[in-house]
């Protein structure tokens, strides 16, 4: 009898399993249940990095954002003494980093200030953007109606203004906001465009990224806010009003090509240290960003695979516990199967193929199910998932080594034992 034709280990080895098909059933739950979480998790992993990675490439990986940032004033500090705090970015830092910063193609001055904005009877609290006319641009918002600020409503200072989309909705109840009068703070502006929902992610203060992405904002031309408003204004607190100063809020510096950033940053660290006695302001570099959400991407599958993998060794183990007790059960079968001439390398690959059936038949299931959960997850909670073609390599073929690795030692045990007392046993 030639007990080494592959189709007739297969036929045999699914013909043992179908006797015991619950035992064989529980088996499988182990490699199920840590296929399924290796690519469950992976691609919940894998949709939030990828998700946090598309916002700040959007930023603009050829940018660096520079903010000002309020510093702790010493006792004996002049400006306090005068009643006005000065701090931040100022137009000689906008004026020193055009003309030193190597392979700059667009400054964009800001500032962005907190108001109450209202029309008619709506009235609500929103950030006002104070920009230039190529912000758009530089940041890849997208206009849905009308225009943006051009280059003669900066020359003249015209009192126009762009709204965001959610703010339009918002303001304005489903009317056209086009040609409409609001006044920001009792100051009148007219809406010439409306801008669509952020193209990237917010920085906030401690340079966390806010992963909202609807546009509540509303965006006016700087030289207008000059002329109505200046560079003072007060900020309130419980213990009274503080004038305060600041030049410029945020200014986005524009580099020719990604290979130019970091030099372009070291020049402008250089620049600000000089005219500034405080650092009273933060350099923000997506690029650097993006290279540390990627390492950070690297990291987190690492300790995401490891932990999901923990349950693919102990569906092994109970794979190998399984097979210990079928070569146990059917001592008597080995030993006239030896006897009718199987060799030692016959029984161990018979056993090894219900270990590979076992494996493969779990880990197929449980890559179905891995690939339904991130799929049930986007729809009920909007977190995003991304199923990717590693995530299912390396969960089946990390399922099907370890349940071989873990069912060689049952294989072995039972090639090895003596066919006379195999026979013999009862």
């Amino acid at each position: 009898m030639n007990f080494m034709r592959p189709e007739r280990m297969v036929k045999l080895a699914f013909k043992n399993l179908s006797q015991y098909k619950l035992r064989a059933g529980l088996t499988m739950l182990g490699i199920i249940f840590g296929v399924c979480s290796v690519v469950a998790m992976l691609s919940v992993g894998e949709g939030a990095n990828r998700e946090i990675q598309e916002k700040i490439q959007r930023m603009g990986s050829q940018n660096i954002l520079i903010k000002s940032v309020k510093v702790p004033s010493e006792g004996n500090d002049s400006s306090k003494r005068r009643g006005v705090a000065s701090y931040g970015l100022t137009y000689v830092d906008e004026e020193e980093l055009s003309r030193y910063v190597p392979n700059l193609v667009a400054s964009t001055p800001m500032k962005v200030l907190r108001f109450d904005v209202q029309y008619k009877a709506r009235k609500l609290q929103t950030d006002v953007i104070a920009t230039m006319p190529w912000f758009l641009r530089i940041q890849n918002h997208r206009m849905m109606r009308g225009r943006f600020l051009s280059s003669s409503d900066m020359e003249f200072g015209t009192p126009v203004c762009v709204v965001g989309s959610r703010l339009a909705r918002i303001l304005f109840a489903g009317y056209d906001p086009i040609g409409k009068t609001l006044y920001i703070d009792r100051d009148a502006y007219t809406v010439v465009g409306v801008v669509g929902d952020l193209a990237q992610g917010e920085l906030a203060s401690g340079n966390e990224l806010w992963l909202d992405g609807e546009n509540q904002k509303i965006y006016i031309p700087l030289r207008t806010y000059m002329q109505k408003r200046g560079d003072f204004f007060t900020e309130w607190s419980e213990g009274g009003g503080v004038f305060e100063k600041i030049e410029l809020h945020e200014l986005i510096l524009t580099i020719d090509e990604q290979d130019h950033v970091v030099r372009a940053v070291n020049a402008v660290r250089r620049v600000l240290k000089k005219n500034h006695k405080k650092e009273d302001y933060s350099i923000v570099v997506p690029l650097e960003l993006i290279r540390q959400a990627r390492e950070t991407r690297r990291l987190f599958n690492i300790v995401l695979g490891s932990i999901a993998a923990i349950s693919l060794v102990v569906g092994g183990i109970g794979i190998m516990n399984i097979m210990l007790a079928t070569v146990s059960e059917r001592t008597r079968e080995i030993g006239i199967r030896r006897a009718l001439g199987a060799t030692r390398r016959d029984i161990v690959l018979q056993f090894l193929m219900e270990t590979l059936i076992l494996s493969i038949s779990g880990g197929v299931i449980g890559l179905i199910f891995g690939a339904l959960i991130p799929l049930a997850i986007t729809a009920a909670t909007d977190v995003k998932t991304v199923l990717t073609f590693p995530a299912f390599a390396v969960a089946f073929s990390v399922s099907v080594t370890v349940s071989v690795v873990f069912g060689i030692y049952p294989a072995r045990r039972a090639a090895m034992m003596d066919p006379i007392e195999a026979l013999r046993h009862e």
